[in-house]
């Protein structure tokens, strides 16, 4: 039986890569020359530590940020802005996490979301990613097109396509 896997991860090293060409660019630049601006990755959490001197810096370093990991392959979903940043002193601190799978509460969405458009197809959730089996490939294909026409909020990968 034809199968696919459903999946929402970040490659390390296109993130690396992102977080490097983004501080080599915000050394280099006009606006931020002689200015306090930490751009940190905790490679186990997956979470950003952004610092910056006011909120406008921080904005910037966010929006250079995410052009950058865009060209590297990343999706600006994947980046949870979520939480404010806080002022300590002088400096701006801003944690942004980067989602790393799929969330117990995504993969249900992308199952009742499989569900609802009455393929003939079976969607089950396992660990961080949701596999869909089917009897045709065009099922599986049209749940492909499903998942990408529909705003999820979340980078998706179709992974591991056995026929």
């Amino acid at each position: 039986m034809p199968s696919f896997d459903i999946v929402s991860k970040v490659e390390l090293q296109a993130l690396d890569n992102a977080i490097n060409v983004t501080t080599r660019e915000v050394s280099n630049r006009f606006d931020f020359k002689g200015t306090h601006v930490v751009l940190e990755l905790d490679k186990k959490t997956f979470q950003l530590k952004l610092e910056a001197e006011d909120d406008m810096k921080m904005r910037q370093l966010i929006d250079v940020l995410i052009s950058r990991a865009n060209k590297q392959g990343i999706a600006p979903e994947a980046f949870d802005l979520s939480k404010e940043g806080a002022q300590s002193g002088k400096i701006w601190r801003k944690e942004v996490k980067v989602r790393n799978g799929l969330a117990q509460e995504d993969a249900k969405k992308i199952v009742k979301l499989v569900k609802d458009a009455g393929l003939k197809v079976q969607a089950a959730i396992q660990d961080d990613l949701v596999r869909v089996t089917g009897k045709k490939i065009d099922d599986l294909q049209s749940v492909i097109q499903l998942c990408r026409t529909t705003d999820l909020g979340l980078p998706l990968q179709f992974v591991n396509m056995r026929d």
